[in-house]
């Protein structure tokens, strides 16, 4: 399909799908990016009806109500997984980069749910690129983590956005990356902090400790094991060299005694 066969338009598939509920994660993605080959490559071979969820993409009509009851128009399930991996190349591109940063500037994809992160904006993400994985999740700049999203979104699989996207947005708009660190929580009775609790700072550090000794005792190992098996090596050669030597004293032996036969001869 050629980019002179399509033309830009401002209804159609994509708005309706983009408008539907719980798809406010999604941007519209540019008909010229789906037009290009390149950026179908590989998607071909995931899809039985591939052409024909493609032309429903691509189509200037929007679905009427008799449409979604007809039994043929099963194919949005295929175009919706079609449309939705494409939409998480789009969303790497300058141009997807650009339409999301509006959407998480906006607010669209939610906060964080973890108190201490002060409602700091998230950004869509998926913990596999396969499809039918995982739904999408939410991933916080601040606290470096994943939560799910307030809203369930049961249609909206995670490999619709895949799982680089909020690092490549982050690496991009660097401006937007939180400045200030996430506040950790600090249990305290009476105001005394809590040592020695499940999870707390005390264990983890003695964690390490213990880590860093059991860390030592695998190289004391490792470097006996090495000893042992130069030593090894060492007895081979040495073993080696005494044969060859062998070896050489018996072939002159028997020069010798050679040379003495034929004296003897003459």
């Amino acid at each position: 399909m050629s980019q002179s066969n399509i033309s830009v338009n401002e209804n159609g598939w994509i708005k309706w799908y983009c408008n539907l509920e719980d798809h406010h994660f999604f941007c519209e993605i540019d008909e010229f990016f789906i037009a290009d080959q390149f950026n179908l490559y590989g998607l071909k071979q995931l899809f039985d009806h591939f052409e024909e969820a493609l032309q429903m993409i691509l189509s200037p009509n929007t679905p009427t109500d008799e449409d979604l009851e007809d039994d043929q128009y099963q194919m949005k399930n295929y175009t919706s997984e079609l449309y939705g991996l494409l939409h998480a190349r789009f969303i790497i591109t300058p141009q997807g980069l650009t339409l999301m940063k509006s959407k998480y500037l906006q607010g669209r994809f939610g906060v964080c749910p973890r108190v201490l992160c002060e409602r700091q904006n998230v950004l869509p993400i998926g913990l596999s690129h396969d499809l039918r994985t995982s739904r999408v999740k939410i991933f916080c700049p601040r606290c470096q983590d994943v939560y799910s999203p307030k809203k369930q979104m049961s249609d909206v699989d995670g490999s619709f956005f895949g799982s680089v996207f909020p690092h490549i947005f982050i690496s991009v708009f660097s401006e937007l990356n939180p400045t200030q660190p996430a506040n950790e929580y600090v249990s305290k009775i009476f105001g005394f902090k809590v040592h020695k609790k499940k999870g707390s700072k005390f264990q983890i550090q003695q964690n390490q400790t213990e880590m860093y000794y059991y860390a030592e005792d695998h190289i004391k190992r490792l470097s006996q094991i090495q000893t042992s098996q130069q030593q090894q090596s060492q007895s081979k050669q040495s073993q080696k060299n005494d044969d060859e030597a062998e070896k050489k004293q018996k072939e002159a032996l028997n020069a010798i005694q050679k040379l003495s036969k034929q004296k003897q001869k003459k």
